[in-house]
């Protein structure tokens, strides 16, 4: 037998012949007509190179080797209309798995936190694991299955993600409590530029870039600071600011989260920054899994709180 050219809708026939036990029943199971079942037959007869069947009076008697392929049959048959199957509707209750996010450790302070209380609650054997993003290249997580979500300022990307927009991200100016150099100024207030300019800076770079959103802002009135160091995480921006005298431009709501901890003061800068739009994104063929559409919706409603 040639597999490559066999036509394995004829199994269906050969179990349905095994099942009713005569070319009419089994042409009323599968809708067919007797002389399209018998057809069917020959072609199985020819392709198996064996009788199959045997005529025993009104019977059809199943020869030893179609006796031999009667389980097996069987069994492939029902292992492939479960594959196929559409799943049933998503219980987050009972399922268990892994969610994977790529995202920076922003998102270790603003969203885990939360997820891991809401997961908790409701999905007690699904597991979120935030792992980071691959540099110079945010949608590579997604291609290489490395991760089912991206969490990312807003930029062009490829035909085959999908986006949502999540949140408006503005930027805060911290410093610690105990920076001589901030004395004067009270939470909240707008940091003066010369002071700002003057203090060295530190600034969240995965790519050790030393250039941000924050320098294109203070371009445009023709001014510049000085990035004294640069960090791929937000937390070492924020460790190194409360124990130093050094500053940094960090996303409004993560300054608001770390400003008691870190015992940090917050304040406005002092030029205009357009607030980054962060989006979620995600690999289009993934969006009919039951799983990872309940966990996106979590995700998601979660950070739609943030917005600034």
């Amino acid at each position: 037998m040639n597999f490559a050219t066999f036509d394995l809708n004829l199994l269906r026939v050969l179990d349905a012949l095994f099942r009713e036990g005569t070319t009419v029943k089994a042409g009323e199971r599968l809708s067919m007509s007797q002389s399209a079942v018998s057809g069917a037959l020959s072609r199985l007869r020819h392709g198996l190179g064996d009788p199959l069947f045997v005529r025993q009076g009104n019977r059809m008697i199943a020869t030893d080797y179609a006796v031999s392929l009667q389980e097996p049959v069987r069994e492939e048959l029902e292992r492939l209309e479960s594959i196929l199957t559409p799943p049933a509707a998503f219980d987050p209750g009972s399922s268990k798995g892994t969610f994977r996010i790529a995202a920076s450790d922003f998102f270790a302070e603003l969203l885990m936190p939360p997820l891991g209380d809401l997961l908790h609650r409701k999905a007690p054997g699904l597991r979120a694991q935030l792992v980071d993003l691959v540099p110079h290249d945010y949608v590579a997580s997604l291609e290489r299955r490395n991760a089912d979500i991206a969490l990312i300022p807003d930029l062009k990307l490829p035909d085959w993600i999908n986006r949502a927009p999540l949140f408006h991200s503005p930027f805060h100016v911290i410093a610690r409590a105990a920076n001589p150099n901030i004395s004067g100024l009270v939470s909240g207030d707008i940091m003066p530029m010369e002071l700002f300019c003057k203090l060295h800076h530190v600034l969240f770079s995965p790519e050790g870039n030393l250039a941000a959103m924050g320098d294109a802002a203070l371009e445009k009135v023709g001014r510049k600071r000085q990035v004294a160091m640069t960090v791929p995480v937000f937390s070492g921006v924020c460790r190194a600011v409360s124990e130093s005298d050094l500053i940094a431009l960090v996303p409004a709501q993560l300054a608001t989260k770390v400003a008691a901890s870190f015992n940090l003061r917050v304040f406005e800068p002092p030029m205009q920054i357009d607030p980054a739009l962060i989006v979620g994104i995600w690999h289009k063929r993934s969006d009919t899994t039951p799983m990872s559409i309940w966990m996106r919706d979590q995700v998601f409603d979660l950070m739609k709180g943030l917005n600034a």
